[in-house]
């Protein structure tokens, strides 16, 4: 869910987690580092789905000199309306 709707949502489970309210929408380079870092995998492809919604996610990421190099991007045809997703494999 993008905007206020994923927010909302967003905002709920982190009450009931303890998650961070905002990072799984936003996908910001140091959320996914923080991700990552502590699991060895920042040098490892980073595969990127998305539905397209929020360019700016993909931008982000292109631009980090440490995600970007790593980064594979999913064909359009094969990506889906379901939402952002990062995959590090």
């Amino acid at each position: 869910l993008e905007g206020e709707p994923g927010f909302k949502l967003l905002r709920n489970v982190s009450r009931k987690s303890g998650c961070d309210p905002v990072g799984a929408l936003e996908m910001t380079p140091g959320y996914i580092k923080s991700i990552l870092s502590p699991l060895g995998m920042l040098n490892y492809p980073i595969v990127f789905i998305t539905d397209g919604q929020n360019s700016e996610v993909l931008e982000r990421l292109q631009n980090d000199p440490d995600i970007g190099p790593q980064l594979r991007l999913v064909p359009e045809e094969a990506s889906w309306v379901g939402g952002d997703i990062t995959l590090a494999i």
